[in-house]
């Protein structure tokens, strides 16, 4: 599976995305508008560039545009979508089909949770999409998955509900097992919160909905 990492123009722990880059190894690498910056410091040179350019310094947008070899997706700062969003959309033309997300949490709230209800475009196009901070991993489920213990990120695995209802979940593994109970949207939010592995492997399945998986350190 091909994977594509966006730098967003967020809120970006430097320590943590270049430690992040080295053990991933991405086969390509998508730059969002001011993640150009972050992408500097890195010393990177991404794959493809997206975004309007309106918070990237001139001096570091004329520097890579010197540079050969690099795909340039450029768009007016009036438009519908938001910069990340046509990221996405460039790295699915490239052939990516795990997408991890670094800089899209912990900035504006109003843009990480617009990142949150992207990984449904992503999902939709068969992708797996990812948001990765030094504290989580954030990704959709629409179908069971098994967790093993040393791949977890981290002590805690939660689910929330993305759609209004997700029907018939069965925890088993877990130091909290649930067995056919549902989750809708606004009822018992804590159900599935911060659940631990009781054993090498947990597993969740459910009938039919996509939930939200966090898995997080403290």
């Amino acid at each position: 599976m091909k994977t594509g990492i966006l730098i967003t123009g967020g809120s970006l722990d430097l320590d943590f995305a270049s430690s992040f880059l080295k053990q991933h190894r991405p086969d390509c690498v998508v730059s969002v508008d001011a993640g150009l910056e972050a992408a500097k410091k890195l010393g990177l040179k991404p794959d493809a560039i997206v975004g309007d350019f309106d918070t990237v310094r001139p001096d570091v947008l004329e520097e890579y545009r010197r540079q050969p070899g690099i795909l340039w997706d450029v768009h007016k700062p009036e438009k519908d979508e938001t910069d990340t969003e046509l990221a996405i959309h460039t790295a699915l033309k490239l052939g990516c089909r795990r997408l991890i997300l670094l800089g899209a949490t912990g900035g504006r709230l109003e843009h990480e949770w617009c990142n949150l209800h992207l990984l449904k475009l992503c999902l939709d196009q068969g992708a797996e999409g990812i948001l990765a901070d030094p504290r989580n991993r954030v990704y959709l489920l629409n179908r069971g998955k098994v967790f093993r213990r040393g791949q977890v990120f981290g002590r805690y695995v939660s689910f929330l509900p993305f759609t209004e209802r997700v029907t018939g979940i069965t925890l088993t593994g877990f130091k909290y097992p649930l067995t056919d109970r549902d989750l809708r949207m606004g009822e018992e939010a804590g159900l599935c919160v911060s659940n631990e592995l009781a054993a090498d492997e947990a597993e969740i399945r459910f009938r039919d909905g996509i939930l939200i998986c966090v898995e997080s350190r403290d």
